[in-house]
């Protein structure tokens, strides 16, 4: 039997969830939620599990964690410095074509060796000038990266200066061909850079997860939700943390397939921030085919297919002096939430009834955690950041203390420092004048919406709709951007001026137009997130879909984080040579020779079903089933009727299992 009582967490843009399981019958035991504390994102988690029954929580056998912490070092910049070390790279190619950028970091060091794409050494590795390399880093880096030119064809280099690495400095190293297969070097390189830099991070969250953890009295393993929306222990992913990006998206499409039990649909999450899109196919959410990109950076990660629009509950809502409403990207402190956690900037908003012809009239500027020693402010930050130590204040009475030139430059950095956060009217605010959603101050919500519906002219409750419609239109617009781009490649709908035109005709006739548009989405759209009641039904309404909410909707995501199965995938390549008589497989990182096709499937086969198993034991599953599938390339050949012209054969051979709970160790 497996494990019985699981607690999945799952650490959102505004919320932290918390929700015990119980598998063998799918039933959701107990859910809680808790504001997240960006500080220290472990203090969120242990409040919204700190709310769970401590009785049941007790019996928890396993913890899933779904995170936004890679996700966000990678957005944000703040991954920790890393080395780079190139063998076999050609760095006039990397200048030619200015892929310097690409590779993440501009620590780097080009060492002689590598290998070709069979497999053969090219040049010898320089040691001494990887001992001079690793010595004069040692200091000032956290981590290394170390890619070798096709080094997924042999990484017998990566491996020695990895070895050395760990000898000469004891610090985390991530080599190239332990995260992608792939013969793209410079995505290679790039998915071993993020993945150093995020090395020190995970390890401290994971670390401080455990200790809350047993703190509360939970003893169980704790797994990672990858980018795949697989899980792996978190042993595991302390040395693959880049394969935790995009795993909130990721839970949240396993955890509205598991509410359901939908085989295909599209799944909207629609959280404070961001909403994600996830298409569902036979259960699973559907894999990009390109690897995960985040923040610009594209990697080499199996990851979900998902569209992130920066729309959501708390996404900052403003009035032009053209009077035009606009709503997000920026993500805005809800005014009833600032209120409801501070009183007095309740009085303040209060005071600026009949001001609402000034920019900024309704918005606060709040301090989100302690502000660190290590940053040196200018003398406007620092004025701004002694203002509001106490307590919010109003962009208003900041312009009494700070000249407005100078107050925008020194927020736009405090931000970025994820030291100070805006609060103003949003979605939510709207959300509670209309009466839809209710848990915090109503009355500053309310006199938000009065502040900017009297700079647009509209009664208050119609202006309110009209924000919490506008969510609606613009994850509709969504949907049809991705499908268009997913099925006919079309770029940049409905941005084009005709895209545009007929998506405002899509989502409302258009006064003195005798054209009527309605289009129908072929699949149900199943909506998560709290509370998707307000937004999502007007989405389905323009869509002619049908709309399933299921049960526990709002912590969808935690679910997703201890529901999924361990997954791990091994793949090979086979390439014929010497006139297509003998034939060289590529496996593991390691290279073998054979006479026949047949002969070095079958190796492969054998072979590569062992390094799965022993890949998903270590990532924490038991009962672990194992698939290979096979593809041969061909190519048609001129000058023969119907033959073909043998060109490899990849392989991909799939472990997948469940995770294990306390206690029980693989089973194969």
């Amino acid at each position: 039997m497996g494990p019985h009582v699981v607690l999945g967490i799952d650490t959102g843009g505004t919320y932290t969830d918390a929700v015990l399981v119980e598998l063998s019958k799918g039933e959701v035991l107990a859910t809680a939620k808790a504001l997240t504390t960006y500080n220290d994102p472990t203090l969120g988690i242990q409040d919204a599990v700190k709310a769970l029954p401590s009785a049941i929580l007790r019996e928890a056998e396993m913890v899933g964690l779904s995170t936004t912490l890679a996700t966000n070092a990678i957005v944000e910049g703040k991954g920790r410095p890393v080395s780079l070390a190139l063998i076999g790279y050609d760095r006039g190619l990397i200048e030619a074509y200015d892929l310097w950028d690409r590779l993440g970091t501009r620590d780097v060091c080009f060492l002689a060796g590598g290998h070709d794409i069979a497999g053969e050494q090219l040049a010898p590795l320089d040691l001494e000038a990887t001992r001079n390399f690793i010595l004069s880093r040692g200091k000032h880096a956290d981590a290394f990266a170390v890619s070798g030119y096709y080094s997924v064809r042999n990484p017998a280099h990566e491996l020695e200066v990895k070895r050395l690495i760990a000898e000469l400095t004891h610090k985390p190293v991530s080599c190239g061909h332990e995260l992608s297969a792939e013969l793209d070097s410079i995505g290679r390189a790039t998915t071993a850079v993020l993945n150093a830099q995020l090395i020190p991070l995970l390890t401290e969250l994971i670390a401080s997860t455990l200790r809350a953890l047993e703190s509360l009295g939970v003893h169980a393993p704790l797994m990672i939700v990858r980018a795949d929306g697989s899980l792996m222990h978190a042993d595991m992913a302390i040395e693959r943390p880049v394969e935790t990006i995009l795993s909130g998206p990721a839970a949240s499409a396993v955890g509205a397939s598991f509410l359901t039990r939908i085989e295909n649909a599209w799944a909207v999450d629609l959280g404070g921030t961001t909403s994600d899109l996830v298409v569902v196919e036979r259960g699973r959410p559907r894999l990009s085919p390109k690897g995960a990109e985040v923040g610009g950076w594209r990697t080499k990660v199996r990851a979900v297919d998902v569209r992130t629009n920066g729309i959501g509950g708390d996404s900052r809502v403003t009035v032009d002096r053209e009077r035009q409403l606009h709503i997000g990207p920026c993500r805005s402190l809800p005014l009833s939430l600032l209120a409801h956690s501070q009183p007095a900037a309740l009085q303040e908003l209060g005071r600026q009834a009949g001001r609402e012809y000034l920019d900024r009239v309704g918005e606060f500027l709040a301090l989100v955690r302690p502000i660190d020693s290590r940053y040196i402010f200018d003398e406007t930050e620092s004025a701004v950041l002694d203002t509001i130590r106490e307590g919010a204040r109003s962009w208003l009475s900041l312009q009494g203390v700070v000249p407005s030139y100078l107050l925008d430059n020194a927020v736009a950095r405090l931000e970025r420092l994820g030291l100070v956060l805006r609060a103003g009217f949003t979605p939510t605010d709207a959300l509670h004048v209309v009466g839809r959603y209710n848990p915090w101050c109503g009355e500053a919500a309310q006199l938000g919406a009065e502040l900017l519906a009297k700079r647009i002219g509209m009664p208050v409750l119609a202006f309110c709709e009209m924000v919490v419609n506008g969510i609606g239109d613009r994850i509709t617009g969504q949907i049809l951007r991705k499908v268009i781009e997913d099925e006919d490649g079309v770029r940049g709908w409905p941005e084009s001026e005709g895209g545009a035109v007929l998506l405002r005709r899509v989502l409302g006739p258009e006064s003195g137009s005798v054209l009527r548009c309605e289009i129908t989405l072929g699949s149900p759209l199943v909506a998560i997130g709290a509370p998707v009641e307000a937004y999502t039904p007007r989405v389905a309404e323009l869509l002619h879909t049908q709309l399933i909410i299921p049960p526990h909707a709002e912590v969808a995501s935690a679910i997703g984080a201890v529901v999924g199965s361990v997954v791990q995938v091994v793949e090979g390549t086979i390439v014929p040579f010497a006139g297509q008589s003998r034939f060289r497989l590529h496996l593991g990182g390691e290279t073998e020779v054979f006479d026949a096709l047949e002969e070095a499937v079958a190796h492969a086969e054998r072979q590569g079903k062992e390094l799965a198993r022993a890949k998903a034991s270590n990532a924490g599953a038991v009962e672990i089933t194992v698939e290979m599938i096979r593809q041969d390339n061909t190519a048609d050949i001129a000058a023969g009727w119907g033959q073909k012209l043998y060109l490899g054969t990849d392989l991909r051979i799939t472990a997948v299992g469940r995770p294990a709970p306390v206690g029980e160790k693989a089973r194969v």
